[in-house]
């Protein structure tokens, strides 16, 4: 006796679709995760150096926003605007933290002309790189 047709499991072939693959969701949550983490410690590194001088000319907050402007580019190409924003709510919540007076008194950020260069200047930088041209960010020629 023979089983019918209709009883028998398919047999796997070329279209029917392999193990379920985690889908394109997961992997911008995780860029969004990774952008946020990389934002904060930007903003921490950058404000730990902001202050830094050489030569009486203010090297730290030129290399601070240098590398927040360069952390938000490649956020923008990497990901796209979500982890670009990610990583500024990250940077903007490091430095802000950071701002506060410990303690003892001691400001990391104070109000002078490099701690407020700092602060908006890196905010100035992740809306630069928001507004950078969709087609730098492109892998279509023009």
């Amino acid at each position: 006796m023979s089983t019918p047709d209709h009883a028998t499991p398919p047999r796997a072939s070329a279209t029917t679709p392999g193990p379920v693959r985690p889908g394109r969701w997961w992997r911008s949550v995780v860029r969004t995760v990774l952008a946020l983490v990389l934002g904060a410690v930007v903003g921490v590194l950058g404000t730990v150096a902001h202050r830094t001088q050489w030569n009486d000319l203010p090297l730290g907050v030129v290399l601070a926003l240098a590398i927040t402007l360069s952390t938000a580019v490649l956020c923008r190409a990497w990901a796209g605007l979500g982890p670009l924003l990610a990583a500024a709510a990250g940077w903007v919540v490091a430095v802000q933290v950071l701002s506060v007076a410990g303690p003892g008194g001691d400001v990391l950020v104070p109000a002078q002309a490099v701690g407020l260069v700092w602060t908006y200047g890196g905010v100035a930088m992740f809306l630069v790189a928001a507004f950078l041209p969709r087609s730098w960010f492109s892998d279509r020629r023009a």
